[in-house]
């Protein structure tokens, strides 16, 4: 269990980790795992999905699955909150709070030694602060929206900011850069060393390795619930003991194109004088994207880019039928799309479907993963029971996923392997288009490189299957055939993705690829 003991001073560890063991339903997701955290560095905790990165980093808050046997002990001597930063941020954002008072709650403590008259400027003043240094732009217009108003990478910046206003000296960050452009991942980097330079220890639970080069001190790497190797990061990057380790670091280069996918010129959606609104019918509502036209093939991989909150994940909830508030038109072949989920066909519904960056909320947390995916196949195109079953089970396999693994309920699963499974259900629709919205943000460096793999083929397989990829890593980007620039809800570049990657024409695609080499501590 957690324990609080003094103040740590010097360069004493503010944690300490020994033996660490977690067993849930007598399995062991976390098995042995010891180290250190110093005051004012870096520990990186990397691996693949399911690793234990995760259960690990949350012991530190003294919190464990339901029902868990833990084992060893979790020391943390700074006398204060541990701050968290979730993977998933939608996951601890109250939904039916505006942001202003999620973080008034928490900056409301700060100043009760102040006099009444002046409490409420100084909590607004915190908060504001707060949102600053977490690198979001506009505080002010951001306070009034909902947490479903805010994209992912937004979410997870307020979620930072958070831990910010809490003024704790451990933040566990859990894929902190996780679905954020480039641009906004060197300030979440730069801030984040910038709480070390105040002494702030960080533990940073991270598949990124740009990220986990530019921040770590000290790196440990885990495998199915183990610690393989560990090490200052200068050393473990420079020649990694383990197996693992280095297949880690050669699967960065090992992602295949989908360019060798045969493509037709028919376009299988199109997308005209498309308008799309927050608060529509509302004296706030603002314009968040426009798309003039916008075309996409079968065969075709689609690209689409920005920096968080330009609307790519908008764009894609038009074309799904999930943002109502737009006018304009969205073609499936000849046929116009209902601009609602709920007014689309059966054959429509099967036709288009949507992978979620935060899978977690997509699935029923009491009824077991397979159960789910297979339900698809049964209520999309009419398969019996069984059949969809040995369907489901394949194609989780095909994607990584055991029959043992996707028996449990999603709590069972990390986020990584649920987003896989997330992936499985939409491909028992049999789609003529996928959305997926930053599906491999969240997979470490292999996984990544063998979903990409299995998409490819997918689209080989199946030459009417059409594929956006909404992402906001430019070496991912590069694999598809095109790539359309978003910059503040507008297309201001769209064409060949070897083309506009390499040679960019517009200002912003320019400063987005610009910043496309390693991310750098300052």
């Amino acid at each position: 269990m957690a324990e609080e003991g003094e103040s740590g001073t010097g360069e004493g560890p503010v944690v300490e980790v020994r033996d660490l063991r977690v067993e849930v339903d007598g399995r062991v997701i976390v098995d042995g795992v010891s180290f250190r955290v110093l005051p004012g560095r870096v520990t990186a905790l990397v691996g693949a999905s399911g690793s234990g990165k995760t259960t690990t980093g949350l012991a530190l808050l003294g919190e464990y699955p339901y029902g868990a046997r833990v084992g060893g002990e979790v020391r943390v001597t700074t006398g204060g909150p541990v701050g968290y930063v979730p993977q998933h941020p939608a996951s601890v954002l109250a939904p039916a709070r505006r942001i202003d008072a999620l973080l008034t709650d928490i900056a409301r403590p700060r100043v009760l030694r102040l006099p009444r008259g002046e409490r409420r400027a100084a909590a607004r003043a915190l908060v504001v602060r707060a949102l600053e240094d977490a690198q979001l732009k506009d505080a002010e217009a951001l306070l009034r929206r909902y947490p479903h108003q805010l994209s992912g990478g937004q979410q997870q910046r307020v979620v930072l900011a958070q831990a910010l206003l809490l003024g704790s000296r451990v933040v566990v960050a859990d894929e902190p850069t996780t679905g954020q452009d480039t641009l906004t991942k060197r300030r979440v980097v730069a801030r984040l060393a910038a709480l070390t330079a105040r002494g702030i220890a960080v533990v940073l639970l991270s598949h990124d390795l740009d990220v986990v080069r530019a921040l770590a001190d000290e790196v440990v790497v885990m495998r199915e619930g183990r610690v393989v190797e560990s090490g200052p990061a200068e050393r473990l990057w420079a020649a990694p003991g383990h197996p693992w380790t280095r297949e880690l670091l050669d699967s960065e280069r090992t992602s295949v194109p989908f360019d060798d996918v045969a493509r037709t010129r028919r376009p299988v959606m199109r997308v005209r004088d498309l308008v799309a609104r927050h608060g529509a019918g509302t004296r706030s509502a603002t314009v968040v994207l426009r798309v003039p036209a916008l075309d996409l093939r079968a065969g075709e991989c689609l690209a689409v880019v920005g920096r968080s909150g330009s609307g790519k994940t908008t764009l894609a909830r038009c074309l799904a039928g999930l943002h109502r508030d737009h006018d304009g038109e969205v073609r499936l072949d000849e046929t116009v799309l209902p601009g609602s989920l709920r007014r689309r066909t059966r054959a429509q519904l099967a036709s288009v479907q949507y992978v979620f960056q935060d899978a977690h909320p997509a699935f029923d947390a009491h009824r077991p993963v397979v159960e789910q995916v297979a339900r698809t196949a049964v209520r999309l195109r009419g398969l019996g029971a069984d059949a969809a079953r040995r369907e489901a089970l394949g194609v989780l396999a095909r994607l990584g996923l055991p029959e043992a693994l996707v028996r449990r309920r999603p709590g069972g699963l990390s986020g990584g392997e649920l987003q896989r499974a997330a992936l499985a259900r939409a491909l028992l629709a049999r789609p003529r288009v996928l959305l997926c919205d930053e599906i491999t943000s969240g997979l470490d460096t292999a996984t990544r490189r063998d979903i990409l793999g299995t998409l490819t083929e997918l689209m080989r397989e199946r030459g009417d299957l059409a594929l956006v990829l909404i992402t906001h890593d430019l070496d991912t980007a590069g694999l598809a055939h095109r790539v359309a620039v978003l910059d503040a809800g507008e297309v201001v570049e769209q064409g060949p993705a070897r083309t506009v990657l390499a040679d960019p024409r517009h200002p912003f695609t320019r400063a987005l690829v610009g910043t496309a080499e390693p991310v750098a501590r300052t």
